[in-house]
């Protein structure tokens, strides 16, 4: 069973809260999937990583581009893991495909928006039921992430 972690965006933008995620991922020696709801989410996102900061991008490629199975992060809005990812981040609505084969998957919602609120308590509910490890993590006014019970 994987450990899923809901971490509830209340101080930030997915934007500025995804690199971050996905750098630290990315040093534990994982490889990583970032499902979104829409292609144009995924696309957005695409660009967004290849220059989020000056000094820095993120190495990965979309499910549409060649040799997905060669990426250290892939961008997907489909189920897959053709790059045998360890981490699955789902954001902005994206269904969950079955997650017993990965250690890890993160559900990241905007708390100001009902409908993703609503979506997340569902999944909740679900990866519960299904016997995952859950947890719930939130923003702080610093925007560090504190584990609630």
């Amino acid at each position: 069973m994987a450990n899923v972690l809901f971490y509830h965006l209340t101080e930030s933008t997915l934007e500025d809260a995804l690199p971050g995620l996905l750098e630290r991922s990315v040093d534990r020696g994982w490889r990583a999937v970032v499902q979104t709801g829409t292609e144009e989410r995924r696309d957005a996102l695409d660009m967004h990583l290849w220059i989020f900061r000056d000094d820095s991008f993120l190495a990965h490629a979309t499910d549409r581009e060649a040799h997905p199975a060669d990426q250290p992060i892939l961008l997907t809005t489909g189920d897959a893991n053709p790059n045998e990812a360890q981490i699955r981040f789902l954001v902005d609505g994206a269904t969950p495909p079955d997650l017993a084969g990965y250690e890890r998957a993160v559900f990241l919602f905007d708390g100001h928006d009902a409908a993703q609120v609503e979506a997340a308590r569902a999944h909740w509910k679900t990866m519960k039921d299904a016997g995952h490890a859950v947890t719930y993590w939130q923003q702080t006014p610093d925007r560090r992430w504190e584990r609630k019970a």
